[in-house]
């Protein structure tokens, strides 16, 4: 960590988030090509081994940022961050190959080293900061999480271009060649441009090295960073079936509207660590976690058509039915009048519909000339509740809890180099493994969600408890300290 920023700094923090950015543009990739590979049956894959091949490359790039960032405090940057960009093209370039899921996830399992850049660029960012500028530092850094937009936005256009609309799908596999070719390019740039640099601590040993693993609040940290980290990736890939299967979009829509999830949750990242330098990143935290629990509660009514008994009409007096109609039922000197159906959702589509609304009409299930005992049904009652979901709504909420994530991502790193100034490697490696886990099981959570429940919203029921398990750890270690320590010094302290 330096006592001043300087212009090198600056130079290295953009190799660093260009570099980043292309990883994480890599790392995302299988979210559109799976899925165009499964809606144009290239490969006869269920939501099952869509959730796996979605978790895969996240998972390689979670387990192994330990290790790299544990080689980035230990050799500095630069050697570790270039060599990782020439060995994530090699399995990139393979998939293009890639005749089966063995074959599909076994390079999956290769690419997805890209993952393991976070750790790196982290580590490799810190040492180039003064203390007080480590949130802004690592918040810009944070922001080449853009790189998912990028792969959402683009990969579904290339991928028509590639196959001429369809009329030739096998080449899609042109797709992975380019952008192994990219991490080519951008290696190339990191090695002859970067400059490198290694924390004080480089000198210590291994096992020195893990001791902070030790410290709950290394854990803490970590599950928070699932939850705004782990599960930001995994809707960045999620969202692209969600929106072609809910909303019945094109592939290239759906990846458009993913990646407005996408890019202005890694943009604003940038803020998120400028607003944890002020204001601190407790307070930030507390607001990321209660927001993300409000919306995800509201994103988790499904969008339906629900029909239901209603309210029927039952005989007076025994009789003999005279005249059924739509609109009456006569009975002797009885006639009896029926709700009709107005057809009010026969055009709902054209509507913004925010609140689920419902229409009541009874349907005879008599006929003329039946004999009609007292109390005996007449006209049985139906309901119908329909729920629109807009998608306008929906991407508007998706696309804030994703900006919210984004803030949220940027006040959890701020916490690490205030409290392991010499160690942000190691224990960001740590928070990036649990995050990055968080990524990998939950695309293959979704998928058993979706196969157990037959509801897409069942991801946001699993994101509504996550969150409120966060803010319910949090506040409850908040409160207890509130009680060890007077009000003054609970203002003052941070706490984790």
């Amino acid at each position: 960590m330096q006592d001043k920023a300087t212009g090198t700094s600056h130079k290295v923090l953009f190799l660093n988030t260009l570099a980043f950015t292309v990883c994480f543009a890599a790392w995302m990739l299988n979210g559109v090509l799976v899925t165009f590979l499964a809606n144009n049956r290239v490969f006869n894959w269920g939501p099952v081994e869509i959730g796996w091949l979605m978790g895969i490359p996240v998972l390689t790039g979670s387990v192994f940022r330990l290790p790299a960032g544990m080689l980035t405090d230990k050799f500095g940057g630069k050697p570790v961050y270039g060599t990782l960009l020439f060995i994530c093209a090699i399995p990139m370039y393979l998939l293009s190959n890639a005749t089966d899921f063995f074959g599909f996830a076994l390079c999956s399992f290769g690419f997805g080293l890209a993952g393991v850049s976070f750790s790196i660029g982290i580590a490799f960012s810190s040492v180039w900061y003064p203390k007080e500028n480590q949130g802004t530092a690592l918040g810009i850094f944070g922001a080449g999480n853009a790189g998912a937009a990028l792969t959402t936005l683009i990969a579904p256009t290339l991928l028509n271009r590639f196959t001429e609309n369809g009329a030739s799908l096998e080449g899609w596999r042109l797709l992975p060649k380019y952008y192994a070719l990219m991490l080519v390019v951008m290696g190339i740039i990191f090695f002859i441009f970067s400059n490198n640099k290694k924390p004080a601590s480089s000198d210590k040993h291994w096992r020195e090295m893990l001791s902070p693993l030790k410290n709950i609040r290394v854990w803490r940290f970590g599950l928070y960073y699932f939850l705004v980290f782990g599960c930001f990736v995994a809707f960045s890939q999620w969202l692209v079936p969600y929106f072609v299967n809910v909303y019945y979009m094109p592939l290239v829509t759906a990846g458009v509207f993913a990646a407005l999830f996408s890019f202005p949750s890694g943009v604003i990242r940038a803020l998120g660590g400028w607003m944890s330098d002020k204001w601190g990143a407790r307070k930030v935290m507390y607001w990321v976690l209660g927001t993300s629990t409000l919306i995800s509660f509201m994103l988790v009514v499904p969008k339906m058509d629900i029909y239901s008994p209603g309210q029927g009409i039952m005989a007076k007096r025994d009789g003999v039915v005279t005249e059924v109609t739509e609109s009456q039922i006569h009975i002797g000197t009885d006639t009896y009048h029926l709700v009709q159906k107005q057809n009010k959702f026969e055009h709902v589509d054209d509507q913004v519909l925010i609140f689920p609304s419902k229409e009541i009409w009874q349907e005879p299930v008599v006929a003329v000339g039946q004999q009609i005992k007292r109390k005996e049904l007449l006209a049985k009652g139906v309901t119908r509740i329909h729920f629109q979901a807009n998608v306008w709504i929906f991407a508007i909420l998706v696309i804030l809890l994703g900006s919210i994530w984004g803030i949220g991502k940027a006040a959890v790193y701020k916490h690490i180099p205030d409290y392991f100034p010499e160690e942000v490697g190691v224990v960001g490696g740590m928070v990036g493994v649990l995050g990055g886990l968080g990524g990998f099981f939950c695309p293959i959570i979704f998928g058993y969600l979706l196969k157990g429940t037959g509801l897409w919203t069942s991801c946001w029921m699993f994101m509504f408890l996550l969150s409120f398990i966060c803010i319910w750890w949090m506040h409850t270690v908040i409160s207890r300290m509130m009680r060890e320590k007077a009000p003054e010094a609970a203002d003052k302290i941070e706490l984790h």
